[in-house]
């Protein structure tokens, strides 16, 4: 090896040290402290938690002042509207504490169906799912509207109207498959249901005379409400009426004899 290359190799080990130790000897990093924070810090304190740690099973059951109660006063479910404000954050936290608070009250509804007690104020559990309920409807309408901004699409899955086996539409949403359409002959079964013969007509025919006379009564008793509204109140202000029942005709209704009632009008002298 010749002397060039040999002093070359000196200088950059020369220099090395020198860099090291300036950088050792240098004021404390932003990632050096949190190392060293990190290090003095118990792993128990650095977990986040929605409510305070216990370190055992209780955690699932309700307090225990709760447990000899027949009634457990608890407000009311979360708003569409009140999430609605809310950032994504909050919308986040809020679903894991439902989601704990229903684990909760589901272990001790069937801890109390265990024991044959009766489980206080049972509709705790349908509030939190109705509280689920309207926080994946607004996290569902944040997808859609971010999807819509930036691909024009809605992003959830397609779904067109079909017919089951019954000859009723309904919606069928699309499905990824691992095998093409013409070579999943489990998929061609399922599609390939069709309808019809005496039963099945003969359902249709009383499914649609129910939904018509269903229809027919919905009608006839918004009309006979109209009628007893006029027949009390002759001035009423038909404008509430027809925005109250678009469905009834409230000009043609007030000229019939059924509407006037046994009051004597008012005549100028």
């Amino acid at each position: 090896m010749s002397s060039t290359l040999i002093k070359c190799f000196n200088l950059a080990k020369a220099a090395g040290n020198v860099t090291v130790r300036r950088f050792l000897a240098g004021p404390m990093q932003s990632w050096q402290a949190c190392s060293a924070l990190a290090l003095q810090t118990p792993l128990a304190q650095m977990q986040m938690h929605t409510s305070p740690v216990r370190r055992d099973l209780m955690e699932f059951f309700d307090d225990k002042k709760n447990w000899s109660e027949t009634e457990v006063k608890v407000g009311r479910a979360w708003r569409t509207e009140e999430l609605r404000i809310k950032s994504n954050k909050d919308l986040h936290q809020l679903w894991f504490v439902l989601l704990k608070e229903r684990n909760m009250l589901m272990t001790m509804e069937h801890e109390c169906n265990d024991k044959m007690e009766t489980f206080p104020s049972p509709e705790r559990i349908d509030k939190v799912k109705i509280s689920m309920e309207n926080l994946e409807t607004v996290v569902r309408e944040r997808n859609k509207a971010y999807h819509l901004l930036e691909t024009g699409e809605t992003g959830e899955r397609p779904q067109k109207p079909v017919q089951n086996a019954l000859g009723l539409k309904i919606n069928y949403k699309t499905c990824e498959h691992a095998l093409p359409p013409f070579m999943n002959l489990k998929w061609i079964k399922s599609r390939n249901i069709g309808f019809g013969g005496r039963a099945v007509n003969r359902f249709l025919l009383k499914y649609r005379e129910k939904l018509y006379n269903a229809k027919r009564k919905a009608k006839n008793r918004s009309r006979n409400e109209v009628m007893m509204i006029l027949r009390r109140n002759p001035n009423f202000d038909l404008g509430v009426l027809r925005r109250q029942f678009p469905d009834v005709d409230v000009e043609k209704l007030r000229n019939e004899d059924k509407v006037r009632g046994h009051y004597v009008p008012k005549v100028g002298v």
